[in-house]
């Protein structure tokens, strides 16, 4: 992580330098509150220049007397016409430290067409006759280059005091950097640390481009390519490498890790392209690398540009809104600008939070929150007769499978129970659209919470028989990155106790996703009209090892490799050794969108599931055992036609394994 060097206390030497950085500061206060004034009065006085330089070129710096009276006559015109194609191409709206490409082609725009109206004007009216065409054509390459010239004076005297400002205060402690990658990215992030006070120096440049070795990048050498960082961070003595190709795959990625191992220094990255706001590349937006940034398989972004209109004037209910799934479904619902989002989950505390949070950030969104258990029907019936809410996304679960089963029937009331009373109520007060939050484990399930999750499918599609005018939908997804409970955090607070990481199994795969890409897959799950009684589910690319993954927290981390230890603990009762996507009774089908399909089975039949529901009733009323409840369960998915995976349970031997 990187350590910004700590405030100093203020020396003579800042005090002495205090005047020549605050007369600046001053100038740019005033350049910056009168901007449009001050812009016009330089390119006046950029073109009243390049207009008698022209002249003075033309005849060899002896101008006749007879042409001062034609300047004289010319000159306010072309005055006019500056000022008001500069208003007209925005150049007095430019920041002159921030120029670039484009404002050289609005700058380009504004001179040609000041100078065609100049001299349209100049041959058509016979007051302004007179003036030779080699001066017009001077004018307009003086101006350009004037123009430019002061932008880039400008933004270089800037540079300049934001560099001596920086080391004035810092003192030379700067972390040492070595910057991988002399693209576009890299130029734009090299130029912002040399001219930001944010304690980094970028010492030496690396790139795998061998037409850039030995170029310079802001004034630091490209000295080789990525094979080489061992050695420049060592002769460099580097203090930290910064990765900015924030276009790079997870693969170039991981091959750039691996040759970090050997050096033991922070790697940060830039965020991908798209995260970049309006291109600009800025200190503050370097973050460690994460996990996700590993995982071998590009994030999946989802455009959902109709979402906005969806939700416009809609009523957002997220059941389980203070888990990880439910809260990032309420920020994004409140980024769309719903009428009401109104939030329902048990759990006080967290739901307190994120009502604080959401009200901060969306301070014009009516937002409700509800304290409450999903298998309350009075308290659902109430919260849609209060709030009458159109698009419901049910996220409210038991998810960890350990405790599942250890839990069968608490599994089976609150996952399958629970979501059969909220579609129902959904139905019968005529919302627009539900979507049930489900999971890969509902495939082919070994576990009880695996089991309950694919019985609520089964009810929430015999809920769409029921209430045809309410879509139903289920959206299925792997793992979560960083959610609570998850391995990451789990295997982050390993690292940070300085104890082993405990896998269950040394072949043990698992789908992984983050937390943003499940929520816009729930989102564009419910925005599919094809989706409607269906199971949607993202491509998910290929399995992760979580050996793997343990390995590579732990080069993240900064720990030792052959010093950390992993620990085999064995499978445990109800887990995989492999997740599925589509079970053998499932057909997928492709969608609109590449990266969603859908999946389609044969379930049950609406007369079953009435039948289900009044045994999950009995159960909910205290007539059931946990032992009871199990073994109902996995009779009932066998009876259904679900088909179901091999029980692997616990007893794998346990081993310890060095991370190397």
């Amino acid at each position: 992580h990187l350590a910004l060097a700590p405030p100093r206390p203020r020396t003579a030497s800042h005090a002495h330098h205090e005047p020549l950085l605050r007369t600046p500061a001053l100038l740019d206060s005033f350049v910056g509150r009168y901007r449009a004034p001050v812009a016009l009065i330089a390119y006046g006085a950029i073109a009243a220049v390049a207009y008698g330089v022209s002249f003075l070129l033309r005849f060899e710096f002896q101008v006749p007397p007879e042409y001062g009276e034609i300047i004289a006559r010319t000159l306010p015109v072309l005055l006019a016409l500056r000022l008001i194609t500069s208003r007209v191409f925005r150049l007095t709206r430019g920041r002159w430290r921030f120029a670039g490409i484009g404002d050289i082609r609005r700058l380009a725009l504004a001179a040609t067409t000041g100078s065609l109206l100049f001299a349209l004007a100049v041959f058509q009216i016979p007051a302004l006759a007179g003036v030779p065409r080699s001066v017009i054509a001077l004018e307009w390459v003086l101006t350009l280059l004037l123009t430019a010239g002061v932008w880039i004076t400008y933004r270089t005297l800037y540079e300049v005091r934001a560099r001596a400002r920086a080391q004035e205060f810092l003192d030379g402690s700067e972390r040492r950097v070595v910057l991988v990658g002399a693209g576009e990215a890299g130029n734009l992030l090299a130029r912002e640390v040399a001219r930001s006070p944010a304690g980094l120096r970028i010492v030496a440049v690396v790139d795998d481009d061998p037409l850039k070795t030995g170029t310079l990048l802001q004034g630091v050498k490209v000295v080789g390519t990525t094979a080489d960082l061992p050695r420049v961070a060592k002769e460099s003595e580097a203090d930290e490498i910064i990765l900015a190709i924030p276009s790079a795959p997870p693969e170039r990625i991981l091959e750039i890790v691996g040759r970090c191992e050997a050096i033991a220094l922070p790697l940060k990255v830039l965020p991908r392209l798209d995260d970049v706001v309006g291109g600009m590349v800025r200190v503050g937006q370097l973050r460690p690398l994460r996990i996700e940034d590993l995982l071998g398989r590009d994030p999946v972004r989802l455009d959902l540009p109709e979402l906005a209109e969806e939700l416009a004037g809609a009523v957002a209910l997220v059941t389980g809104a203070a888990g990880s799934i439910g809260s990032e479904l309420a920020r994004q619902i409140g980024v769309n600008g719903p009428a009401h989002l109104v939030l329902l989950d048990h759990a006080e505390t967290p739901l307190f939070y994120l009502e604080r949070e959401l009200r901060g950030r969306f301070p014009d969104l009516k937002l409700t929150a509800v304290v409450g258990d999903v298998l309350d029907r009075a308290l659902l019936d109430r919260v849609f007769k209060e709030h009458h809410p159109t698009r419901v996304y049910h996220a409210a679960a038991y998810k960890h499978v350990g405790m599942m089963e250890g839990s069968p029937r608490a599994a089976l009331l609150n996952n399958a129970l629970g979501s059969s009373r909220v579609a129902e109520a959904a139905g019968q007060h005529g919302a627009k659209t539900f979507v049930l939050i489900s999971t890969d484990k509902a495939v082919r399930p070994t576990s009880v919470m695996g089991g309950s999750k694919r019985l609520a499918e089964l009810l929430v599609q015999g809920a769409q028989a029921r209430y045809p005018g309410t879509p139903y939908r289920t959206v299925r997804f792997g793992n979560v990155l960083g959610s609570n409970g998850s391995v990451v955090p789990i295997f982050q607070q390993q690292l940070s106790e300085g104890k082993p990481l405990t896998v269950t199994h040394p072949e043990v795969t698992r789908y992984f996703m983050t937390i943003p890409e499940a929520v816009q897959l729930v989102l564009q799950a419910s925005l599919l009209p094809e989706a409607a009684g269906r199971i949607a589910m993202l491509e998910m690319g290929r399995p992760v090892k979580i050996l793997d993954l343990a390995q590579k927290m732990i080069q993240l981390s900064g720990a030792d490799p052959k010093r950390a230890a992993i620990i085999f603990t064995g499978l445990t009762a109800g887990e995989k050794l492999h997740e599925e996507l589509v079970a053998p009774d499932e057909t997928p089908e492709l969608t609109a969108h590449p990266k969603v399909m859908l999946v389609g089975s044969s379930g049950a039949g609406v007369t079953a599931l009435d039948a289900v529901t009044g045994k999950l009733e009995a159960m909910a009323s205290g007539r059931f055992s946990d032992d009871d409840a199990a073994t109902w369960l996995w009779d009932l998915l066998g009876q259904l036609g679900v088909a179901l995976g091999a029980q692997h349970g616990a007893g794998h031997e346990a081993e310890v394994l060095s991370a190397s």
